[in-house]
């Protein structure tokens, strides 16, 4: 059984109006085994598509190595735009080692009511993905029945939107689900007729364009 922890504390910068929420990196992030083009950073592997959706939408120049300037790049940018990254999930145990959502057992799940009520000027959280078990979203709903809440519906159209109210501060809280930027959602991508039409019209358009027009709007 392999002990996949998260490798990164939390990283919210004190301007912070956003929080990215996933739940783990590959399992070679925990173990230190990186590629020459990973970025020793959230979602820093080389097969993940949020540094690049994001590198789209912002004209970043971003470099993909395992450098400390490729950390520092996104840093930067995190700091800058007031956006914070914050997984949901501590550590979980795998019978597999790899990157599957679906392969975590005994998920521990890191307190993010209790960060929100500490960061005060947070209002959003992006979650990279949806409700699908042992997706950011569903690990969130699972973590605000502890404190007795749930998330109320406000948008039912994908990037489906709801909100919720803090415990202690009352502060309203925005959730967005986005589309996972994974290689393993591009099938899911690939079925959806807007990007079916997007395709056809311009076949040069790929799905990390079509991520790049849904992320757009919320970053």
């Amino acid at each position: 059984m392999f002990l996949h922890t998260h490798p990164y504390p939390p990283y919210i910068p004190v301007n912070s109006t956003k929080l990215i929420v996933g739940t783990l990196p590959p399992p070679r992030f925990t173990t230190g085994d990186l590629k020459a083009d990973d970025v020793d950073f959230c979602y820093g592997s080389r097969d993940g598509q949020l540094w690049p959706i994001l590198d789209q939408i912002f004209e970043l120049g971003l470099v993909y190595e395992n450098t400390a300037y490729a950390i520092n790049q996104r840093k930067t940018f995190l700091k800058q735009r007031g956006i914070g990254i914050c997984d949901i999930v501590a550590s979980a145990e795998r019978d597999k080692i790899d990157a599957s959502d679906i392969g975590m057992q005994s998920i521990k799940l890191r307190d993010l009511v209790a960060t929100l009520e500490k960061y005060l000027h947070i209002d959003t959280l992006l979650f990279t993905g949806g409700n699908s078990k042992n997706g950011p979203e569903y690990f969130f709903r699972k973590h605000l029945k502890a404190y007795g809440l749930s998330l109320d519906i406000e948008t039912d159209i994908v990037p489906r939107i709801h909100s919720f109210k803090l415990p202690k501060s009352q502060r309203k809280i925005k959730t967005v689900s986005l589309t996972a930027p994974s290689g393993a959602a591009n099938r899911a991508v690939g079925s959806v007729q807007l990007y079916k039409d997007r395709k056809r019209a311009n076949p040069s358009y790929t799905t990390i364009d079509f991520r790049a027009e849904q992320y757009r709007p919320f970053f």
